[in-house]
């Protein structure tokens, strides 16, 4: 690797990575934790009277800011085919623009140019905080909960769909109950969509109510029915929590391994440093259970990044 190569290499560690045990690489991921913050408080401090005095100084730390962000957003176009090792540096950037950290990066920039009007944006930035700290890159809440909803989105969706059915049907009884007595409030069927909303999340905003005494007897129904209504996709949520982290468990509980699963190190310089688990996979009759990163077990998803030093532990693939 020529000299170039490895400074760009370096970067990519100091700005993606995020080593624990890599102090340039820590300073930069509080120099931008600061920044997000800087930016968003000025967001709303902006919109205050009493800092009016202030303004033109907090101009300047948006203005650094974003700057710091453009910088930041260019090193990681720069460095992108590290981060996508197998393409070239043209496909490696055009796929991190297009991923999802790299649209967030974008949409929290150009409100600060061109789109003045979708300045509330720029609070999307908070969202790279869970990056900074790695939140999302190993098997933690943030990524339980994503996981869950995967398994579960049929069963979500079905309940989504319950819920939705029962809005328009009771939508169409209030409609036929109170129209008479209200024409103004309920105009036509779609007009107690508010209503039936309200109501079957047991919000009652109380700006349209019935008055009749059978629009009554219904709202108490509807009501009831909402409630068991949003407990059903709750309940589908909390049972995914369970059996989630009950695998969790599992795969740290079985830690002495049978024969069919074996350990790996990333030594540094190792080809498997940068690649995602997927990939893995993908080139090996085997797949990775857990990784030892550090003394901590983690259990990875197929985005997970494996990094120099981790200790796979894999299983061979029956």
């Amino acid at each position: 690797m020529n000299t170039a190569a490895s400074h760009r290499k370096r970067i990519f560690e100091i700005i993606q990575i995020g080593n624990r045990n890599d102090l340039p690489s820590r300073l930069f991921d509080y120099i931008i934790v600061i920044c997000i913050i800087l930016n968003i408080s000025v967001l709303f401090m902006e919109t205050f009277d009493v800092f009016a005095p202030y303004y033109q100084i907090l101009e300047i730390i948006e203005a650094v800011t974003i700057g710091i962000f453009i910088i930041e957003y260019a090193l990681r176009l720069w460095t992108a085919d590290f981060l996508y090792p197998g393409k070239t540096r043209i496909k490696a950037a055009l796929r991190f623009v297009s991923s999802f950290y790299g649209v967030i990066d974008l949409l929290t920039i150009l409100p600060f140019f061109f789109l003045s009007g979708f300045i509330a944006l720029r609070i999307l930035r908070v969202v790279r905080i869970f990056r900074l700290f790695k939140i999302n890159a190993t098997y933690d809440s943030f990524h339980v909960i994503s996981t869950v909803f995967i398994k579960k989105k049929n069963q979500i969706a079905s309940s989504v769909f319950i819920i939705i059915l029962l809005m328009l049907v009771s939508s169409l009884c209030i409609y036929s109950a109170e129209h008479d007595a209200q024409p103004e409030a309920y105009r036509d069927a779609f007009s107690g969509i508010w209503w039936s909303l309200s109501t079957i999340f047991t919000v009652g905003y109380g700006d349209i109510y019935p008055i009749t005494t059978l629009g009554r007897a219904m709202t108490v129904l509807i009501t009831f029915l909402g409630v068991g209504a949003v407990a059903i996709p709750t309940g589908i949520i909390s049972a995914g929590f369970v059996e989630e982290y009950t695998e969790i468990a599992r795969v740290k509980r079985n830690s002495d391994f049978s024969t069919s699963v074996f350990c790996e190190a990333v030594r540094p310089g190792s080809d498997l440093a940068g690649k995602q688990v997927s990939d893995f996979d993908a080139e090996t009759d085997s797949h990775i259970v857990a990784i030892n990163r550090a003394g901590e077990v983690l259990i990875p998803n197929s985005a997970t990044r494996i990094l120099e030093n981790d200790i796979l532990i894999c299983q061979r693939n029956s």
